[in-house]
């Protein structure tokens, strides 16, 4: 029995598992994890807040008007 079409089958099924994988991860990979820096705002009040939220926005102050 030949090797040649066994080993070309086997070349295309990894292909065609990459490619799977590739595009599964494109299409399901979901949102980007992004991790805010420890920074802190101090308020008029004296309190501080943190970092928050997907844009890594200052958090509001308590008691502040939106």
């Amino acid at each position: 029995m030949r090797k040649a079409p066994l080993i070309a089958l086997a070349i295309f099924s990894l292909f065609c598992l990459i490619a799977l994988w590739a595009w599964y991860a494109y299409k399901y990979g979901g949102e980007e994890v992004r991790a805010c820096t420890e920074e802190a705002m101090e308020c008029s009040d004296g309190s501080y807040v943190g970092r928050t939220g997907p844009k890594c926005e200052f958090a509001p102050c308590p008691g502040a008007r939106s």
